[in-house]
């Protein structure tokens, strides 16, 4: 393991985040799975930074992280990003609301993605994502607005809803 570095600093800030006052349960499933699998990958990415790359956290992530992709890929998971597409198109205001690391992601218009399981911005670029960014990430993704629209019935859950009743995928 490095010495204390930025990285790990992100993680305890990020290790401190809880859901807490809210009702994951609650979440519209869809939604939830991806707000986790966002999680993951930050939390994964962030450790590949801070710690050895064989590091047991690293390696036990890796195996969560296959699991994920293997789920991503069922039911109405599979058109989370076709979902995402569709509000850039159709719901700009509600797209630019959304936490950066969907946007970025999901958008087939920029080049970011998930990457070995980490979150790469710039496929071209060796050089690590710097810790700020992955602050933002964390404060957009714990945002009280945010985590109140993926609660089945809300704004961005009944939008997923209606996307999905509408065949639009």
């Amino acid at each position: 393991m490095q010495g204390d570095n930025e990285y790990e600093n992100v993680l305890r800030r990020f290790y401190r985040k809880s859901l807490i006052l809210e009702s994951p349960s609650e979440f519209h499933h869809v939604l939830c799975f991806h707000f986790i699998d966002a999680l993951a990958h930050i939390d994964f990415s962030l450790n590949t930074l801070a710690y050895n790359y064989q590091s047991p956290r690293n390696i036990m992530n890796m195996q969560y992280m296959r699991w994920r992709i293997d789920e991503e890929k069922k039911e109405e998971y599979a058109h989370f990003g076709e979902f995402i597409r569709w509000l850039k198109s159709e719901h700009p205001d509600v797209f630019a609301s959304l936490p950066m690391v969907w946007r970025y992601v999901y958008d087939p218009e920029n080049h970011a993605g998930y990457r070995s399981f980490r979150i790469v911005l710039d496929p071209d670029s060796n050089k690590p994502l710097p810790p700020g960014f992955f602050i933002d990430a964390i404060e957009e993704f714990f945002d009280q607005k945010f985590l109140k629209s993926i609660y089945k019935g809300a704004s961005l859950a009944r939008l997923f809803d209606e996307f999905i009743a509408a065949g639009i995928s």
